[in-house]
């Protein structure tokens, strides 16, 4: 077995890059690093930033003394060997809870004590970084902001909590077990009470994500280059987006398509946020990572969304995994600040995608089967297959977009501008922009 230092983990531009030549099993990802199994009792935490690695390693020498803590073996600039936990998360323990156990409540609120005596600034862990030992015995992961975030009161805690529907059994307990937590708790809430309207949210600047505050007591559940969404209620959430442009953008295509299935509904719109549906279920690149093969239901499913966006006027027709959520309903499909005004008449990214999780092939066969009309359409001209090829094959689209379509924009009721001089476009096509795509046409087959 070879060395884990032969491991890269590096930021890629939506999610991490991973790059393990060897056997050893990723178990974890999060926004810091990337996990791996050594052995049944050790795993490996690899970095994309040494800062964070140094935060972290800081943070768990100056707990090694505590018992929820992980024991850790070795560090370097940017890896740490701990302690593996073959156990389930506390989330996953109290799924079918209709009530939390008492000793577990006892148990957290040792662990919230224990980290404030340790003068730890964030006394705060999510469900998903606590283990539940056989014995019942809790272990606690993930520590990198715990010397940098200030939660005074279990903000995350309480945020999964409600979401499994435990959070006031969880109050309850804690009223009774410890009366002076609980109105310190209260007491905080009562202060920093915050219309979900008015959560900050700012740009992160061009290529970079929204900013968000940490200390906000709604749930966060997911941020991008445009906006943040938080779960405001078991049937809701709401995104705030960095610029109020993308905000109009975006509410724009979403009430025009309330009437289209895979649209979420909306509820309620203002000048920066989009109140809409909380939809239940994993996002399909998720989903897919559990199968083997991509049934035909999935194909189905997706074209009909892809096609359908065509229909309707949309001009970006993409369907990227991690945007459609498989539902009990079908798919939905989420992310439309772009639809109505990038033009794209491939879903490049869906492609890119599918080919990274090896079932481009089996869907381009069976939408072949399925519409022969739309794969002839999709592959007239060769599928891109890197984030840079699709990116110039995404502008190619526009362009020939942009001057096959001459009529109405029905969506704006806008006239679309026509190029002021057809024979200089005709004559730039005719000189190398068209041997440069012969070169690339020729480069892309002999890849294949």
């Amino acid at each position: 077995m070879k060395d884990f230092n032969l491991i890269k983990v590096t930021k890629g531009v939506k999610t991490l890059e991973i790059d393990n030549p060897t056997n050893y099993s990723l178990i974890g990802m999060g926004a810091q690093g990337a996990v791996f199994k050594l052995s049944e009792e050790k795993c490996v935490k690899i970095y994309t930033n040494h800062q964070q690695a140094k935060m972290e390693a800081d943070a768990l020498k100056a707990g090694q003394h505590l018992p929820f803590f992980p024991k850790v073996f070795n560090t370097g600039s940017n890896f740490i060997v701990m302690e593996y936990f073959n156990v389930p998360t506390l989330k996953e323990y109290l799924r079918n809870c209709t009530y939390i156990p008492e000793s577990i409540t006892l148990k957290l609120l040792t662990i919230l004590k224990e980290l404030k005596k340790a003068n730890f600034t964030m006394v705060d862990d999510p469900l998903r970084h606590i283990f539940v030992q056989e014995n019942e015995e809790l272990k606690v992961i993930d520590h990198v902001n715990a010397f940098k975030r200030v939660h005074p009161v279990p903000l995350k805690l309480l945020r999964d909590l409600k979401i499994i529907l435990l959070k006031d059994s969880f109050l309850a307990q804690v009223k009774k077990l410890e009366p002076d937590t609980f109105k310190m708790w209260d007491n905080y809430f009562n202060e920093n009470s915050l219309d979900y309207k008015n959560i900050p949210v700012t740009s992160g600047g061009s290529g970079e994500g929204v900013k968000v505050e940490s200390a906000v007591t709604q749930t966060l559940i997911g941020k991008g280059h445009q906006g943040a969404v938080y779960r405001v209620a078991e049937d809701q959430c709401v995104k705030i987006y960095g610029k109020p442009e993308h905000a109009k953008q975006e509410k724009e295509v979403l009430l025009s398509s309330q009437d289209l299935s895979f649209i979420p509904k909306v509820y309620e719109t203002g000048s920066n946020y989009v109140l809409m549906e909380y939809l239940l279920g994993p996002d399909l690149n998720t989903f897919l990572k559990k199968q083997s093969e991509l049934s035909e239901d999935i194909t189905r499913q997706l074209l009909t969304i892809l096609t359908t966006m065509k229909k309707s006027g949309f001009k970006q027709i993409d369907a990227p995994l991690r945007h459609v959520i498989v539902t009990n309903t079908g798919f939905k499909l989420i992310d439309h600040v772009y639809s109505f005004s990038r033009i794209q008449d491939r879903p490049l990214e869906l492609f890119l995608n599918l080919h990274e999780r090896r079932f481009l092939d089996s869907f381009l066969d069976q939408v072949k089967v399925i519409d022969p009309k739309t794969h002839a359409e999709w592959t007239k001209t060769p599928i891109p297959l890197t984030n840079g090829k699709m990116e110039s094959a995404e502008r190619n689209d526009q362009r020939k977009e942009s001057h096959r379509k001459k009529g109405p924009d029905r969506r704006k009721g806008q006239d679309r501008k026509k190029g002021s001089n057809r024979k200089n476009e005709h004559d730039r096509k005719k000189g190398p922009d068209r041997r440069n795509e012969h070169d690339r046409k020729k480069g892309h087959d002999r890849k294949k």
